[in-house]
C-alpha cells in the first residue's frame, strides 16, 4: 500500500521441501480456465457479480492458481466507466505496493549472485544512508528535532520494514514533518522524498514505510541498471509478463481500469490517476503497473519455488527464505491511518500475531477465510490484494482501483473470493 498524496492524485523447514516438490511440476502451469466455467467456483462468480451490481466496485477481477495451473479467472463489471469497456484479464492496474514483491525479488536475485548480503550496511551501496537522522519530536515553534541514529541501517532492515522509515499516510509525525518542511511525498517520485528522517532506531520495531524504495535504489546501484530495465530483463521477460513496468505506453494506457474514490454516501466517483511518467526515480515501493494475467504469472513462479514454464527467477531455497519470519521477536502492528481519505487503519489479522518475511506479511495462525498458517500476503493502496498459501499450494489475487485503502466493501469481496476458492478446491 504505497502512500499517495493530494499532489499526486486529486519458518518452517517443511516449506523448502514443499517448494522443491512443487518445482518438479512447473510444466503443468499452462492451462487457464475461463471465468465462470467451473461449477466449483460459482459462489465466487455470484459474490463478485453482486459486488458490481451493488456498486461496491465498478469492476473487479479475481484470479487463482495451483501447481497444476490456473483454477479460477473471473472478470466482472467495467474497466472504463466512461466508455463502458468491460474488465478483462488484460485490463491494466496500478499495483502500488504490490510492486514491492518485484523489488524484493530483484534484491534477492542479487543476493543469490553474491553481489550483496542481507546483513551488509546499506550505506556500503548507498552512501546517502551513512548518517541517518531520527525524528525526535518537534520544538514549540514546530521545528522538527532530529538526532543522529545510533545504529547502521542494514539491507535486512530495509527488506523487512524495520529500518525506521515510515509512510506519512500511517504516521501523524511524518505527516506533520512533510507539512512543516515541504518535503515531497515518496509517490511524487522526486528524489527529495528520500530526505525523510527515521522515526525509530533501525531494528527497534516493525513499521511500514519507504524502505522498499531504498531497496529499489540499492538494486539500481548494484546492478548499474534502472529498475525499469532490470525488472524487464530479469523478471518480466523470463515470465512473459508483457504488460508490466513503470512506464506505460499509449496502448496500455487505453486498457487502464478507471480509478474511483469512495464517497461519504458510499458511492463511487471516478477520478484521473496515473503514476508519474517522468519520474526522478523508479519507485520500487509502489510505482509499477501490471495486469491480472501478468501478476498471476509472477505469483505462480513464487508458488512453484521460483520457476515457471522452464524460466527460473529465484532458487527454491531463496523463495522459502522469503516466506519465513525475518523479524524475530518483533511483530507486524496495525497500520493506524493518519490520512483517512487515503487509507483506513489496516490489520489483516486482528488479534492474531503476524510476522514479516522478505517483503511479505505472514499469518502465524490460519486465516478466517481458508488460508493456512504460514501463508504470505500483501496488497496495493488502490485495493488490490494477493496471498500465497505454501501449505495448500494455492495463490490468489483480487484487483480493483478504489480509495480509500482497505475499503470495507472490497475487503468483503476479497474474503468471499478466498472462501469460495478454498471451498471449490476442497
Amino acid at each position: 500500500m504505497n502512500h499517495l498524496t493530494r499532489r499526486t492524485m486529486l519458518q518452517r523447514g517443511g516449506m523448502l521441501g514443499a517448494i522443491l516438490a512443487l518445482d518438479a511440476v512447473s510444466p503443468a502451469l499452462a492451462k487457464t480456465t475461463p471465468a465462470g466455467s467451473s461449477m466449483r467456483f460459482k459462489a465466487i462468480d455470484a459474490a463478485l457479480r453482486e459486488g458490481v451490481s451493488k456498486n461496491d466496485v465498478a469492476g473487479v477481477i479475481a484470479v487463482a492458481a495451483t501447481p497444476k495451473g490456473m483454477v479460477y479467472e473471473g472478470a466482472f463489471g467495467k474497466a472504463n466507466t466512461a466508455t463502458g469497456a468491460p474488465m478483462t484479464l488484460d485490463t491494466v492496474f496500478w499495483l502500488l505496493s504490490m510492486t514491492k514483491a518485484f523489488t524484493a525479488t530483484a534484491c534477492m536475485q542479487l543476493i543469490e549472485q553474491g553481489r550483496l548480503n542481507l546483513d551488509d550496511d546499506a550505506a556500503k551501496y548507498l552512501p546517502e544512508l551513512a548518517s541517518p537522522q531520527v525524528l525526535d519530536g518537534f520544538a514549540e515553534d514546530g521545528t522538527p528535532r532530529l538526532r543522529p541514529a545510533k545504529r547502521a541501517i542494514k539491507v535486512r532492515h530495509l527488506l523487512t520494514h524495520t529500518s525506521g522509515y515510515t509512510y506519512s499516510i500511517w504516521s501523524e509525525a511524518l505527516t506533520r514533518y512533510e507539512k512543516v518542511t515541504g518535503m515531497p511525498d515518496i509517490a511524487t517520485c522526486k528524489n527529495a522524498a528520500f530526505t525523510a528522517p527515521l522515526e525509530f532506531e533501525p531494528g527497534e520495531r516493525w513499521e511500514y514505510g519507504i524502505s522498499m524504495d531504498w531497496i529499489g535504489k540499492l538494486v539500481e546501484a548494484v546492478s548499474d541498471q534502472s529498475l525499469e530495465i532490470y525488472f524487464r530483463e530479469n523478471i518480466f521477460a523470463p515470465l512473459d509478463m508483457k504488460d508490466s513496468g513503470f512506464l506505460i505506453c499509449t496502448k496500455q494506457k487505453q486498457r487502464v481500469a478507471t480509478f474511483h474514490n469512495r464517497g461519504a454516501d458510499g458511492g463511487l466517483e471516478p477520478a484521473p490517476f496515473e503514476m508519474p511518467q517522468r519520474p526522478e526515480f523508479f519507485m520500487g515501493g509502489g510505482g509499477a503497473f501490471s495486469t491480472p494475467r501478468d501478476y498471476m504469472a509472477f505469483l505462480q513462479a513464487l508458488l512453484n519455488g521460483g520457476a515457471l514454464h522452464g524460466a527460473r527467477i529465484l532458487r527454491p531455497e531463496t523463495v522459502a527464505m522469503m516466506m519465513q519470519n525475518q523479524i524475530g521477536e518483533l511483530s507486524v502492528q496495525e497500520m493506524r491511518s493518519a490520512q483517512p481519505s487515503y487509507s483506513r487503519s489496516f490489520d489483516q489479522f486482528p488479534q492474531q500475531p503476524h510476522k514479516w518475511g522478505l517483503s511479505f506479511d505472514i499469518n502465524t495462525q490460519p486465516g478466517p477465510n481458508g488460508r493456512s498458517a504460514g501463508s504470505i500476503s500483501w496488497a496495493g493502496l488502490l485495493n488490490c490484494y494477493f496471498w500465497l498459501d505454501p501449505v495448500k499450494h494455492v495463490t490468489g489475487a483480487l484487483f480493483t482501483q478504489v480509495l480509500p485503502f482497505y475499503d470495507e466493501r472490497v475487503v468483503a469481496l476479497y474474503g468471499a473470493f478466498e472462501r469460495g476458492l478454498y471451498a471449490g478446491l476442497a
